[in-house]
């Protein structure tokens, strides 16, 4: 895999760069941190400059990503398909990592790479290129690639943004969002990973035990609470969903984290389903796509790149949760 070095794209060791000294996985930091705010004034992180107005900004996703299916999920849960414009990569990375053709095109700046739109805001960045990108068409800059913080700007108190009033991080459940969005960062979104590219026996049996205390945790939870703070859908779950959507067909296997199905958690699948069942929601998911990406030809995971026939799974089945 390659990464932007002062500007230039070069390789670097995929393995290496993946993990720490005894084998368990690393995740890169976001390096855009800004935010858009209500005057343009700074928001925790970089610098100011973006107010909320439509048509200003563009995402840009690649559809096999569970870091930007989060975002693209609050993009049409909150109403913002109209807003907030976007562009979508090819589902899969080449030499030069995510990429667009002539079924996937960039329609902002008509780049061949994403690497190219990170250079476009700052010529001499140094950084790997990740997905998601929140673009500023007037500054002519990247917001954001921090996918937490960019669905935290899409569920803003601004007007603009504000168009079917579901507010996915309220005030009064700002403690329980916190501590769910803690934990399941650590041992499910981010819990995968860590099974997944550990190189050490160690390592990858701790994030497997993490990932299933969680899931049984979450089972238990779900036989009398709807959604993880109760009755009312928050942004938990949509940090949780791509996650659990992506389950049984990618990281069962390719991620080894086969201790159980998510099937076979009566309460987790029944919640999986009724999130895909949600109006719009089902768009922004394909099962295809993910286990071909997931079980594509990597050295690490999958050297030969044969792509699984199974397992047949349908979240669109009734999810009888009333």
């Amino acid at each position: 895999m390659a990464m932007l070095v002062d500007g230039q794209w070069v390789e670097e060791n995929e393995a290496k760069n993946k993990t720490d000294k005894s084998g368990a996985f690393k995740r890169s930091d976001s390096t855009f941190r800004n935010w858009v705010t209500e005057d343009g004034s700074p928001g925790p992180t970089g610098t100011g400059g973006f107010m909320p107005e439509p048509g200003r900004y563009h995402l840009y996703i690649a559809m096999n990503c569970p870091w930007a299916h989060r975002t693209l999920l609050t993009r049409t849960l909150k109403g913002l398909v109209d807003i907030i414009t976007l562009d979508k990569t090819v589902p899969r990375r080449n030499e030069q990592g995510w990429y667009f053709d002539d079924d996937h095109v960039d329609t902002v700046l008509g780049t061949s790479a994403l690497h190219e739109v990170y250079t476009a805001s700052d010529p001499d960045a140094t950084t790997r290129v990740t997905v998601p990108v929140l673009w500023d068409r007037k500054t002519k800059s990247i917001v954001s690639n921090e996918s937490a913080e960019i669905i935290r700007m899409f569920d803003g108190p601004f007007e603009v943004f504000s168009n079917n009033g579901l507010a996915l991080y309220p005030g009064d459940l700002e403690d329980k969002i916190n501590s769910w969005n803690d934990l399941i960062y650590h041992t499910i979104n981010n819990g995968v990973y860590r099974a997944g590219f550990s190189t050490a026996q160690d390592a990858y049996e701790t994030a497997v035990r993490d990932v299933f205390a969680t899931l049984d945790r979450l089972e238990t939870h779900l036989e009398n609470n709807r959604y993880l703070c109760g009755e009312r859908f928050t942004e938990a779950d949509v940090r949780l969903f791509p996650t659990l959507i992506r389950f049984d067909v990618a990281y069962y296997g390719a991620f080894k984290c086969n201790l159980r199905r998510l099937i076979d958690y009566p309460n987790l699948w029944a919640y999986t389903r009724e999130i895909y069942q949600m109006p719009g929601i089902a768009d922004t998911v394909d099962l295809d796509v993910y286990k071909r990406g997931y079980y594509s030809r990597s050295p690490q995971r999958n050297p030969i790149g044969i792509v699984p026939l199974g397992p047949a799974i349908d979240p669109a089945v009734p999810h009888g949760r009333g």
